[in-house]
């Protein structure tokens, strides 16, 4: 535990009162079954987070004070605020044992106590272990979630609602996939518009996203995937924006890590025709009510799952159309293609069939071969990025990866 003080003599106050929730090792059942409304949703989506670290000495003593004691005295013109941030304190534990009840390992914040207490003439933040992310996930979700309050300050929710009825209309993602494994007897290619990832670095200096995307389509590409994660893969929103305006015809996925449903909106107002789900990030009440809220405003989820677990979570939720296993292990980063053919043997595949969800192989796709492999698997679209926007011409990237043209 690390202690940051900050030196400044401040009127004598009390502790505010911690709830005695955070003190139960379980929550009640009632509040799990509670369901949100989508406006509520829509103004605070679920928090994601796994298993909390445990709660320090430091926090643990002040918890004796019982629910029914009165509220202390916060310094002039800041109780309010300070209680706030206690209470979304509280709803985040709260919320850690409802994801790591469903074996979500990705937080989505660090695990830290209460943001202010005020011992004597000093000002503490008191800190448990454990702030410092697990993996590259991990890290790209902490920072996510203070980059997406800080957006949604400038852009309120009703404001994007407006802009949604000056966006370009909503095109049909899962149908030209499907339509480009028709017509070619091979999956449908979600081409990917990157041009750096954390774990490659940069992979096109020249990168021009609109004349990238351009040349995909000439190759036969169904559809575009496109980053718009600035800090971890130097994409942009501008980027998309700029496909979309300047003619492209293949629908365009937005490749976000999406926490809060606000994001939902903001990309389909910005011309996005998808969106990307992480089963490893959100919880399932979240996946429920953010496909619904896709559906509601024309985009298509594609929900991305990792494991066996993953994708059993999203079998059991109905309405999901598109999923897609990433052979990326979020830990390690190595890539292993053999776990899109696990995860779609035996009864997951049979119920896969069943419930006609069409499957989308990710990561590690590099020939041929690879595509051959993963097709006979079940998987009847693919998303690739590296192996062809690292080629000089993308166009013939696309020919070398499936081994002949795949142009109309």
């Amino acid at each position: 535990m690390e202690g940051l003080a900050s030196l400044g003599t401040i009127p004598k106050v009390s502790f505010p009162p911690i709830s005695s929730s955070i003190r139960r090792s379980k929550f009640p059942s009632r509040r799990l079954n509670r369901r949100p409304s989508m406006d509520a949703l829509s103004r605070n989506s679920i928090s994601v987070a796994s298993s909390s670290s445990p709660i320090s000495p430091a926090i643990r003593a002040q918890q004796t004070e019982s629910e029914a004691g009165s509220a202390a005295a916060s310094p002039v013109n800041e109780p309010k605020e300070n209680d706030l941030k206690v209470k979304e304190w509280e709803v985040g534990m709260f919320q850690d044992e409802v994801a790591a009840s469903q074996g979500i390992r990705i937080r989505r914040r660090p695990p830290t106590g209460p943001p202010l207490h005020y011992v004597g003439p000093f000002q503490f933040r008191l800190q448990n272990e454990g702030n410092t992310p697990r993996n590259i996930l991990e890290e790209i979700i902490w920072y996510k979630d203070k980059e997406v309050s800080q957006m949604k300050e400038r852009r309120p929710l009703f404001s994007l609602k407006k802009d949604l009825e000056s966006a370009p209309p909503a095109r049909d993602f899962l149908g030209a996939l499907k339509a480009a494994y028709l017509r070619t007897n091979l999956p449908g290619l979600i081409a990917e518009v990157k041009k750096a990832s954390p774990s490659r670095g940069v992979l096109r200096e020249d990168f021009d996203p609109v004349e990238i995307a351009q040349a995909y389509e000439k190759g036969g590409a169904a559809c575009l995937s496109v980053l718009t994660d600035e800090k971890f893969f130097q994409g942009s929103f501008e980027n998309l924006q700029k496909i979309r305006n300047a003619g492209v015809e293949c629908p365009l996925l937005c490749k976000e890590f999406v926490v809060d449903a606000w994001q939902i909106y903001y990309a389909r107002s910005k011309g996005a025709d998808a969106i990307l789900l992480i089963a490893a990030v959100l919880p399932d009440l979240d996946i429920k009510y953010m496909t619904k809220i896709c559906k509601m405003v024309g985009l298509t989820p594609l929900v991305e799952v990792h494991d066996e677990k993953e994708m059993d979570r999203m079998l059991a939720i109905e309405g999901i159309e598109l999923i897609g296993i990433n052979n990326r292990n979020l830990e390690t980063f190595e890539v292993d293609i053999s776990n899109t053919k696990k995860l779609l043997e035996g009864e997951r595949g049979q119920k896969i069939r069943e419930k006609n969800i069409t499957i989308v192989g990710e990561s590690g796709l590099f020939t041929p071969d690879d595509i051959a492999y993963v097709q006979e698997a079940g998987v009847k679209a693919v998303l690739v990025g590296e192996s062809i926007v690292k080629q000089s011409d993308p166009t013939k990237g696309i020919a070398g990866l499936f081994g002949k043209d795949i142009s109309a």
